[in-house]
């Protein structure tokens, strides 16, 4: 049965060094889109880390990608905007009730299709990053669209093209210890917490850093 766990997708990307997602306060200040990236990324990362998870979180969450889904529409060419709101409706699928989240997830996917296909390389591989993360955390065929190839190809471009984005090398390593692939899954998640911390993000990077740790101990545990 189709449940909302199984489409648990929180990027906490992010969700997404010269990470996946950077914007530092002098790129917000080179024209509205940049300035409304940088709110975004910003604003998530204030109610990801510092709203307790449930119905308030939620709330504002959505309401952050009713913004990032305007910003879309003003700059449709935009791929930094269009990842953000790729990413933006990703989370909110990991929140909703199981009748919405796959639909959001699908619109996720096809937000990010279109940013891949604009640049893949932006925000250190953020399309294909975020997009990978997509199909291997969202249910496989008949529930859903997941794809545990395309996933690979994907996660690997990203690693390629953005050496030194920490989220890349996390979701990459994540991806690989869901595939029971425990030693590769260490080396990419060791490789995450060698790059230098970033420092526009200190909150987002301390507790992507955190995660990676985590799951490194579970990898321990299991080897």
């Amino acid at each position: 049965m189709y449940t909302k766990s199984r489409i648990n997708l929180a990027l906490g990307v992010c969700l997404l060094s010269s990470s996946l997602f950077a914007f530092n306060t002098r790129a917000a200040e080179n024209s509205p889109a940049d300035a409304a990236v940088h709110h975004l990324q910003t604003r998530w990362e204030d109610i990801k880390f510092g709203v307790p998870e449930g119905d308030k979180q939620t709330e504002l969450m959505n309401a952050l990608g009713d913004e990032a889904d305007a910003v879309a529409a003003q700059y449709p060419d935009r791929v930094e905007v269009l990842i953000w709101d790729g990413i933006l409706t990703s989370e909110r699928a990991s929140m909703a009730s199981t009748f919405s989240a796959l639909g959001l997830a699908k619109r996720a996917r096809d937000i990010l299709e279109k940013a891949n296909q604009l640049d893949p390389v932006a925000l250190d591989a953020g399309a294909p990053t975020s997009l990978g993360v997509l199909y291997y955390r969202v249910p496989g065929f008949p529930i859903g669209f997941g794809n545990t190839k395309k996933a690979r190809q994907l996660l690997e471009e990203a690693v390629q093209t953005a050496p030194n984005g920490l989220d890349a090398w996390y979701f990459y390593g994540d991806f690989l210890y869901n595939q029971g692939d425990y030693a590769r899954a260490a080396t990419a998640l060791h490789h995450a917490l060698a790059l230098p911390p970033h420092p526009d993000r200190p909150l987002w990077d301390k507790n992507r850093r955190l995660v990676i740790q985590e799951l490194l101990t579970k990898i321990q545990e299991k080897t």
